[in-house]
């Protein structure tokens, strides 16, 4: 029996690895060629120059060039293709699953049609200027393939449900060029386990897609930030901020469940898209920074180059634009719209600190912000101080900051909503016993 069973271990050690290397190989090349797709459809949807596909010219850039009217136009296409496009997925294809529905499955395959489709459609409007993120398309892309190819090798569950949380981390690390964060937020956001089952492929399958994307999007951050120093003030706001971004992380999250939760699927979906969308073409008419999914207002923000006043209105504007977009039926991430939100939220504390305390610039209070605002809202602290240490690359000393503001957050964040667990709760057995007692 033993001389057997080895060489059936061996087998399936060999099947485990093509998996893992073809899922890192997959999600690599899946991240490079949505963000192919995404600037391509950009720069012909706003006329922008073909020759920077890549780098040069930035889709603010390209938006603050083009005229109001193609603006309005670009939008209203966006609006249609959103409304269309959803509607005959639910009307046709087979029920989406999410990436942490197949995570907790007995079955973690993915429909191929739906889920190809869901995506690319995220791609496309963002592309076109909806406030959502892109982020959740590379990842359900990155799923859906892992727990195919789980499926063809015959992996057990557990290593099948391990490698489709791989593979969404590895769609994450490529598109953003964020290995360590693809990594974490395997681990943390969607296994919440650390052993090295998972650890291991997580690394692997993360470093490798982020490779293979470098090959065509280029190994730059997300952003532009000045090295900015961590100073006594600095820390101090902080400290004091970080419990403000729980806050605000919680009622934000609330927010958009909400919308979620009462976006049409029928057939006013088609309509609703298109009001909402030609509404935020509208906006953009005169504030062109609106369009996208919110990396144009987390740029300036982090380089330091807003107002106070613009930073107010942009960050209204954001919150309500990317309510109305869900509410409307669009669908689409809350990474970069969380970030970005974080970051003018920021702008504004840091504003009046620097009344009481001048001298820090007003970037250093967005980056700290964007981190803060992004742990509670996703509710996953690693991996967000990853996302921004990938995205932005500040000094090491920055981290100072960033972890007490985080953990601020955090804290704050996790203690209101267990508050407001326990009076849902409460609520919900008063109406029992009064019901019991009619």
């Amino acid at each position: 029996m033993a001389p057997r069973s080895e060489p059936l271990a061996v087998s399936h050690a060999i099947r485990w690895g093509a998996v893992v290397t073809l899922t890192g190989l997959c999600g690599g090349l899946s991240g490079l060629g949505l963000a192919a797709l995404l600037h391509a459809i950009q720069h012909l949807a706003y006329g922008y120059s073909p020759a920077t596909l890549f780098n040069g010219e930035s889709f603010l850039d390209g938006v603050g060039s083009a005229s109001a009217a193609r603006r309005v136009g670009v939008l209203a296409g966006c609006g249609v293709v959103a409304g269309v496009g959803w509607l005959a997925v639910y009307r046709w294809c087979k029920p989406l699953i999410s990436i942490s529905r197949a995570v907790k499955s007995a079955d973690p395959r993915m429909p191929v049609v739906a889920t190809t489709c869901h995506a690319l459609l995220q791609i496309i409007t963002v592309a076109l200027g909806s406030p959502l993120g892109r982020e959740v398309a590379p990842r359900e892309i990155g799923a859906m393939i892992a727990a195919r190819l789980s499926s063809y090798a015959r992996l057990t569950l557990d290593e099948s449900t391990v490698m489709v949380a791989c593979g969404a981390g590895a769609g994450l690390a490529a598109v953003y060029n964020v290995p360590l964060a693809g990594t974490l937020y395997v681990l943390e956001g969607l296994l919440v386990s650390y052993n090295w089952r998972a650890l291991v492929p997580a690394i692997i399958t993360s470093m490798i897609a982020a490779l293979i994307a470098r090959m065509g999007l280029g190994n730059l951050p997300q952003y532009a930030v000045p090295q900015y120093a961590s100073t006594p003030s600095l820390m101090i706001w902080s400290a004091i901020a970080g419990p403000l971004f729980g806050l605000a992380a919680v009622q934000f999250t609330r927010l958009m469940s909400s919308a979620r939760a009462q976006a049409p699927r029928g057939a006013a979906l088609p309509a609703l898209c298109l009001l909402n969308f030609v509404f935020i073409g509208l906006l953009a008419t005169q504030l062109p920074i609106l369009l996208g999914n919110g990396k144009g207002p987390a740029q300036v923000g982090f380089d330091g180059s807003i107002n106070l006043e613009l930073a107010a209105i942009l960050l209204v504007l954001r919150v309500l634009i990317t309510w109305t977009s869900l509410r409307a039926g669009a669908a689409g991430g809350l990474l970069t719209p969380g970030l970005c939100n974080g970051a003018l939220f920021a702008i504004l504390l840091g504003g009046v600190w620097s009344t009481l305390w001048p001298g820090t610039p007003l970037g250093a209070f967005a980056v700290i912000g964007s981190a803060a605002f992004l742990a509670s809202s996703m509710r996953v602290p690693l991996t967000a101080l990853a996302l921004i240490f990938e995205f932005a690359r500040p000094s090491q000393e920055f981290l100072i900051p960033m972890l007490i503001a985080v953990s601020g957050s955090v804290l704050t964040a996790e203690y209101v909503r267990s508050a407001m667990a326990a009076s849902a709760s409460r609520r919900v057995m008063q109406g029992e016993v009064e019901q019991t007692g009619a």
